[in-house]
């Protein structure tokens, strides 16, 4: 299988760099930036954007180190696990420790439970959240990886350090009431409402539920999944956020979306809304990719082509049966075609008129990891 090859190349690529790298938002890792923007949000927003859209890695002239970034650390566990799940081989093994090990070490400390955020401060158009506040995105991704790396591997340690993220999540975030639903915050320190964000709290949640004894679980989950469910247009979709200025629709989050209602699905939660699930699965399929598989950014334009939108599309298709096997195949090539840079790393976006070719470590890499991984689990399977 010639993807078994370029997964092979990343593998040894991101092995070969201890998992660590630069990220497209970690300007305010540079001594010389945090210096000049110490007082101004503005400034903070600059910089950080300009580095994001620079084709030209000027990080190691600012002084920007690279790092192990949490989230990039959950995607390649999750990775590993699925390599055993594969091939049964102990080398699998020993990476999924070194990883538990780092994941560890990382977590973000003071809180209820277990969570993770970045490993560079993050400044927002309301918010700023310094390096090390948890997220609800992260620490559910990590969820993930950690109770996938216990089913597929059986590492009890996994399963240990997935359970206590039900704390963090009930306990240390804020609430968006609306009627008798709610919306769990992005992180502790704001109030916004992010539908991926706050389903993909909601399914972790529902998937604990099968471990833990504890009532609030499936409470919480329901109430917040009502909560987006109630702002799924009529089309199927979502905008990604419903403020005057986060009104846009994109496709890996409205992938992530879909995938947080599959997991609480599958969990034998909420039925009445897998009609909802299904139209916006279609509106997902039949909105965000040309006929050759290339991934639109947004639902009414195609650039900029980031590897975000490729990568979770390939995650969550292949677990969508024959139907969208064809449509799977075809985003699988065209990411190989066009953002696999022949080197054993990813290119991180793709414009109408030139690429962005730096190998940023967490949302290229370890995402393609992910997507590759998965898309030769469910083949394998499918065999």
């Amino acid at each position: 299988m010639i993807v078994d090859s370029y997964l092979n190349d990343l593998k040894a690529y991101v092995e070969a760099a201890d998992y660590a790298g630069y990220d497209p938002y970690d300007a305010l890792n540079s001594p010389l930036i945090r210096l000049i923007s110490s007082k101004s949000k503005n400034l903070r927003i600059v910089f950080t954007q300009f580095l994001r859209r620079c084709p030209v890695n000027l990080r190691p002239l600012l002084g920007v180190k690279k790092g192990h970034n949490p989230k990039a650390m959950g995607l390649f566990l999750w990775g590993y696990s699925k390599l055993y799940a594969l091939a049964k081989e102990r080398r699998y093994l020993e990476r999924v420790d070194y990883i538990l090990n780092i994941l560890e070490q990382l977590q973000s400390g003071g809180y209820s439970g277990y969570c993770w955020g970045y490993n560079f401060d993050w400044q927002s158009r309301t918010f700023m959240r310094p390096a090390g506040t948890p997220t609800i995105v992260n620490t559910s991704f990590i969820g993930h990886a950690l109770l996938d790396c216990y089913e597929l591997t059986g590492r009890q340690r996994a399963l240990d350090m997935a359970i206590p993220i039900k704390d963090f999540i009930l306990c240390d975030l804020h609430r968006t009431r609306l009627d008798d639903t709610f919306c769990f915050s992005y992180t502790p320190v704001d109030t916004e409402a992010v539908h991926n964000a706050n389903l993909l709290g909601a399914s972790i949640l529902a998937r604990l539920t099968r471990y833990c004894d504890d009532d609030r679980l499936t409470e919480a989950t329901l109430a917040s999944l009502e909560y987006s469910m109630r702002l799924q247009r009529d089309d199927g979709s979502w905008f990604y956020a419903d403020t005057s200025i986060q009104s846009w629709i994109d496709s890996f989050h409205t992938g992530f979306n879909l995938q947080a209602i599959r997991y609480i699905l599958d969990a034998g939660l909420a039925p009445e809304h897998r009609s909802a699930y299904r139209k916006g699965i279609k509106y997902y399929a039949g909105n965000f990719f040309l006929e050759d598989g290339t991934p639109k950014y947004y639902h009414d334009r195609i650039y900029p082509i980031d590897i975000h939108s490729p990568a979770q599309a390939i995650c969550f298709f292949s677990r969508e049966g024959k139907k969208y096997q064809d449509l799977t195949e075809r985003i699988v090539n065209w990411m190989m075609k066009n953002l696999y840079s022949g080197k054993g790393f990813f290119y991180f976006r793709k414009g109408r008129f030139m690429t962005n070719r730096i190998p940023y470590m967490r949302w290229s890499q370890a995402w393609a990891f992910h997507a590759l991984t998965e898309y030769v689990l469910v083949s394998s399977r499918d065999d």
